[in-house]
């Protein structure tokens, strides 16, 4: 085991995979001389070459454009967009021709390819720059949506989603890229859809997702410490696939169930599985379904009003304690 900050741990996934397989090549801005923007895929150009890591200009149309492209030819292409946020500027070839050539071919045209993007607010870069956008990926048909929140998820997870044959949407929080974690040396790879609890608490469940996976865990800790109240916190790792039989076990060994979400409020992800907990799971709940989110506005840049505005630990632990 090595220890690698979050940012390292995507290089790491991305030169595993092409190690292994000479399909794999990667572009996007500023990602191969420079190292990307967040300093993420340092050391590729020159393990890899100019062949198969390859500076874009400035165009997420044309990014996702030759990804797709490549895919459709047979190989498995990684493209950076560098903010999530733009996603907005190149969404009809994501939303109408990645996410559908594989059902509109009847399986002829497969589309083996991962859109890697940094996701989320926390470092100021203001309304434009911020989003939390997996509510716009999981909502198209087509699609897979991973979001990891530990380095080892990074490189486990994002294996996984170079060998899928689908396209997948890999969301890196970029307020984590700076933690640290144990990542195999090894080969690591983490199957899709499959949620991870920590925790054994039998009051609450804290179902979370990337950058708010920490801050649930810690929540967790000070509400068992202040309150005397038992968590289990469960990190869904990705939303398409969702794994919805583990969020289910933890209903029923809990009872109370807290979502956290980084994503604004309105049709966020924790509302469709509010959803599925009370259409399976009505009768185990001791209490309603409470969604901790940010609010139905654009990110300020504010320091004080970006925190106030994406969940923190004191609002998890608030809300729970008052709710319970």
């Amino acid at each position: 085991m090595a220890e690698l900050t979050y940012r390292d741990a995507v290089a790491a996934g991305i030169a595993q995979e092409m190690e292994r397989d000479d399909s794999v090549y990667f572009i996007g801005e500023d990602v191969a001389a420079a190292g990307g923007v967040f300093k993420t895929t340092g050391g590729l150009l020159e393990t890899f070459g100019p062949r198969r890591v390859r500076d874009t200009p400035i165009s997420e149309e044309a990014i996702v454009g030759a990804v797709m492209g490549a895919a459709m030819a047979g190989l498995r292409p990684v493209g950076e967009v560098m903010f999530s946020d733009f996603f907005a500027t190149c969404w009809d070839i994501v939303a109408n021709q990645i996410a559908k050539t594989r059902y509109m071919t009847n399986g002829q045209v497969t589309l083996p390819l991962v859109l890697r993007s940094a996701n989320g607010g926390g470092l100021r870069f203001g309304a434009q720059h911020s989003q939390a956008v997996e509510n716009w990926a999981m909502a198209v048909p087509g699609l897979k949506v991973v979001a990891p929140s530990t380095p080892a998820d990074v490189k486990g997870l994002l294996a996984a989603s170079i060998r899928d044959d689908d396209p997948v949407v890999f969301l890196e929080a970029k307020s984590l890229y700076a933690t640290k974690g144990e990542v195999p040396d090894d080969e690591h790879v983490e199957a899709l859809g499959r949620a991870v609890v920590h925790g054994d608490g039998d009051e609450v469940v804290l179902i979370a997702l990337a950058s708010m996976v920490p801050r649930a865990l810690e929540a967790a800790q000070r509400l068992r410490a202040e309150h005397d109240v038992g968590c289990r916190v469960v990190d869904l790792r990705s939303l398409v696939p969702l794994d919805v039989s583990t969020i289910l076990e933890a209903v029923g060994a809990t009872g109370r169930v807290f979502t956290v979400e980084e994503n604004p409020r309105l049709c966020g992800w924790g509302a469709e599985i509010s959803s599925i907990v009370a259409e399976e799971a009505f009768y185990d709940l001791d209490g309603p379904i409470v969604r901790i989110t940010t609010p139905h506005v654009p990110l300020p840049a504010a320091e004080a009003l970006e925190d106030e505005a994406i969940p923190s630990v004191e609002r998890i632990v608030h809300t729970v304690v008052k709710d319970q």
